[in-house]
């Protein structure tokens, strides 16, 4: 990769289908909209709404603002299209080649690094089910898929032979080019994000491995159903 290419601006793909719902509701939208009234438009979790909203903003396709409040408390953020709906010049594919290097070249574990961070944002980025609400192996690994689709992947989820294996095939990696150069790093973030989103779900199923570019645009995740869970029945839904 020489420095022309990483110089580049960012390409002008398509918006992934949420991210683009959100910009659609903002320019429909007669002012600014705040995370609860998108995340409520759209069924996404607040923090999956925020995200997206933070992305449009960073790409030059939304605003952020503060509103003035006359009573005492937090000032409301509310976000907007932009006026002229063009992205700016970015460069983060330099930066995120600027910081996975820093990390592969400085910490010595980063693999680790990159794992425990993608938990902590895995979870961050999921809803959590009401207490005492089970779910099965196959409505944990359907919101996974969502999640990781979310974030830009193509998923797709394929059941085992009643063995309690699953796979879920990861397509088009939104960091492609990075994770080519640096799969300790990328991948294990990956990776993380997927043990982090079950954990926050309490999923009867556990993210063994990553194997990254089993195809050159394929990368497979390894599931499998907990041993001290296998074969239960998840409570109904607001069990008690």
């Amino acid at each position: 990769m020489d420095a022309e290419e990483l110089l580049a601006p960012e390409d002008t793909s398509p918006l992934g289908r949420s991210r683009a719902d959100v910009l659609d509701m903002l320019r429909a939208a007669d002012g600014p909209l705040g995370v609860r009234e998108v995340a409520q438009r759209t069924g996404l979790h607040p923090n999956t709404a925020r995200f997206h909203l933070e992305a449009l903003t960073e790409a030059g396709l939304a605003v952020r603002e503060t509103e003035d409040r006359e009573t005492p408390g937090r000032p409301r953020i509310g976000y907007r299209a932009a006026a002229d709906g063009r992205a700016g010049r970015r460069r983060y594919r330099l930066l995120a080649e600027m910081l996975t290097g820093l990390i592969a070249g400085t910490m010595t574990t980063p693999g680790k690094a990159a794992e425990n961070a993608g938990r902590e944002w895995g979870a961050y980025l999921t809803e959590q089910p009401p207490p005492y609400q089970k779910l099965s192996a196959q409505e944990a690994i359907g919101r996974l898929t969502a999640v990781m689709e979310e974030l830009g992947f193509s998923a797709q989820a394929e059941a085992g032979d009643g063995d309690g294996q699953y796979r879920l095939c990861l397509r088009q990696c939104p960091f492609r080019e990075v994770a080519e150069r640096h799969q300790d790093v990328i991948c294990s973030l990956h990776l993380g994000l997927m043990r982090g989103a079950l954990e926050r779900m309490r999923a009867p199923v556990t993210a063994d491995r990553l194997d990254p570019f089993v195809e050159p645009s394929l990368c497979v995740a390894r599931l499998t159903e907990r041993e001290d869970l296998r074969g239960r029945e998840p409570a109904a839904a607001g069990a008690r």
